[in-house]
């Protein structure tokens, strides 16, 4: 693997729910305090300063670092664990799944309970069965209390357990945590191109917490980083599989540009710059939609007296489930476009995004 699938190995191996993000700013650190200028806010969120040219405008490109996961809220006298979500889940995708429970004493594997077909009544075959009614079992019996020998208690973590895996395909990864984490690695390989160029602005590069569970660091990260205009990094949802025929999100189409998400319309002038930038570097990318759920740039556009923003990924399939699929060229496109868009915002240029 060459060292861009390492940084998405590093990153999506490691676990980091909703609230529990550490590990992955720890990771972002690492890889980019040499370059730049690390501080956080005080939810845990990260924010990586790297001065170009002039002190503005302040580019804020954004990323995530939370994966959608649960938590544990009770253990029964069995010593099975009742679990609740970090982030949106469908039930259909759960039972049978390995998950990592996250304790101080370190990772406990378990698996979500599911009766044997055998077992199961006819109405019970044809229905979701509700979180409510499910559990993990990480081993236990009668009089083996999981707490003291395990050192699982309520409030600890948990996450698929899925390891990153280069495919047959190999320009194909799949991996949990995707979203976002493949936005974090972007965020990195962005700043290490940009340090080694001139650049006429100021770049900051954030990895805000808790966006599955409400979007809470972007309103933290953007009031601390104080942008001119953002560059929002999320997943792109790629629709090339069946049912979806007559959609345009795809594998080998580059990365996605929302005209709409459920909380922000991105800025229009921005995002023609994103397409002329791409069609004159021979990029390519789609224009799509996302009518329900909103990113992190619902909350930053809506910063102080407002932010210029854009919404970009690359096309991910099977996002918000245990493993997702991501094409290394689409990572490449998206890459290559936004070093190139931030290239070009000097203190001109971001002025025009504004209607005056």
């Amino acid at each position: 693997m060459d060292a861009t699938a390492q940084l998405l190995q590093e990153l999506t191996d490691a676990n980091g729910t909703s609230g529990h993000e550490e590990d992955i700013t720890a990771i972002m650190a690492k890889h980019l305090k040499s370059i730049s200028k690390i501080d956080y806010d005080k939810l845990g969120s990260i924010l990586a300063t790297m001065k170009g040219a002039a002190d503005a405008p302040r580019v804020l490109i954004d990323s995530h670092v939370d994966e959608i996961g649960f938590m544990v809220k009770e253990i029964t006298k069995g010593g099975f664990i009742k679990f609740l979500p970090l982030g949106g889940w469908w039930p259909h995708v759960f039972l049978g799944q390995r998950m990592r429970i996250i304790t101080r004493k370190g990772v406990v594997l378990g698996v979500v309970g599911s009766k044997p077909p055998h077992l199961l009544k006819a109405e019970e075959r044809t229905k979701v069965m509700e979180m409510d009614d499910m559990f993990i079992d990480v081993g236990g019996m009668e009089k083996y209390d999981i707490t003291k020998k395990l050192g699982v208690e309520v409030g600890d973590s948990i996450v698929p357990d899925s390891q990153f895996t280069v495919m047959n395909n190999n320009q194909v990864y799949m991996a949990k945590a995707f979203d976002n984490r493949l936005a974090c690695a972007l965020v990195i390989d962005t700043m290490k191109k940009l340090s080694k160029i001139k650049h006429p602005n100021t770049v900051i590069g954030s990895g805000s917490v808790m966006e599955e569970v409400g979007l809470r660091g972007a309103a933290t990260v953007a009031h601390k980083a104080n942008p001119d205009v953002a560059i929002v990094i999320d997943v792109g949802i790629a629709l090339d599989i069946p049912g979806y025929s007559e959609r345009v999100e795809k594998f080998g189409g580059g990365p996605s540009l929302l005209i709409i998400e459920g909380g922000m319309i991105p800025n229009t002038r921005l995002r023609r710059l994103f397409m002329d930038t791409a069609k004159k570097m021979k990029i390519p990318f789609n224009l799509s939609y996302m009518e329900r759920g909103s990113g992190d740039g619902s909350r930053i556009h809506l910063t102080r007296e407002g932010v210029p923003c854009i919404y970009i990924g690359p096309p991910t399939r099977y996002i918000h489930s245990h493993n997702s699929l991501l094409y290394r060229k689409d990572y490449d496109s998206t890459l290559k476009l936004i070093f190139e868009v931030v290239k070009r915002l000097d203190k001109k240029t971001v002025a025009s995004l504004t209607v005056r």
